[in-house]
């Protein structure tokens, strides 16, 4: 009698075992039935910091989190140095009013306030550069419900300059081809101002921004001048067609060297 309550109770695990692993198994599937290149989705991640700003290390480390994390997916991301600190103490090697321009640009258009860091997704939504789980939300929810705007880009480096063609089938008046040279990586040890002392680290750094119309042509080329101490593998070009009047972000691409 015993023997038969063991055999029972035995057949009784193991059968629920079974169900649990099969549920298990299903809930594992369900995500794989929304992937974000079925979807061709692609999201762009541009962030206002500066080195004379205490609360941009933070954001500045989480961007290269990022890029580690979605390496083999449609994110791009692009860091805009500001030049609006450089008055308080230290001055930012990589800002330009250019940066600044463009941010107070976002200002208009999302109607928000300029400060940093500040990070804008796809050019629709902006938020604080370091709040991870607004970040991670926000590239998902772009991945799975934005559709990516075609573009070819081909990017070649000269002695004296980088050349980028660019090739797309978007010819709508009101918006433009907006082609990138972005540094990979770099560091710098910050002597004076809010980040005194400290060893930072930067990710993406938007150093040269070219603005094309497509009005008239959808096809071209681009040039840059090369910076210095350039190396074809810390550095590469995105390309991104923007609605002017909307800001929104309708396409993006990349291309290495």
């Amino acid at each position: 009698m015993i023997l038969k309550n063991l055999i029972g109770t035995a057949a009784f695990v193991a059968l629920m075992f079974t169900v649990s692993a099969f549920v298990y198994t299903n809930k594992s599937e369900k995500p794989q039935q929304n992937n974000p290149t079925e979807a061709n989705g692609f999201a762009v991640l541009e962030l206002f910091t500066s080195e004379g700003c205490s609360s941009c290390p933070p954001a500045d480390q989480l961007m290269g989190e990022i890029e580690k994390l979605y390496k083999d997916q449609p994110v791009y991301i692009l860091a805009y140095h500001v030049d609006y600190w450089n008055n308080l103490g230290w001055k930012d090697k990589f800002s330009s009013v250019e940066n600044s321009q463009r941010q107070q640009y976002y200002s208009r258009t999302l109607r928000s306030q300029v400060y940093t860091p500040q990070l804008v997704v796809n050019g629709k939504k902006e938020f604080v550069g370091s709040d991870r789980n607004n970040v991670e939300d926000a590239i998902e929810n772009a991945l799975f419900n934005s559709k990516n705007l075609h573009i070819d880009l081909s990017a070649n480096s000269s002695e004296k300059e980088i050349n980028v063609n660019y090739k797309t089938v978007e010819n709508n008046s009101q918006n433009k081809l907006l082609i990138t040279l972005v540094e990979k990586k770099s560091a710098t040890n910050v002597q004076k101002g809010e980040n005194e002392g400290r060893h930072l680290q930067h990710w993406q750094i938007v150093h040269q921004q070219n603005q094309i119309s497509l009005k008239n042509s959808s096809e071209g080329t681009t040039s840059f001048k090369l910076p210095e101490n350039f190396n074809t593998n810390d550095w590469e070009v995105i390309g991104m067609i923007q609605n002017t009047k909307t800001g929104e972000i309708l396409g993006s691409a990349k291309a290495i060297f």
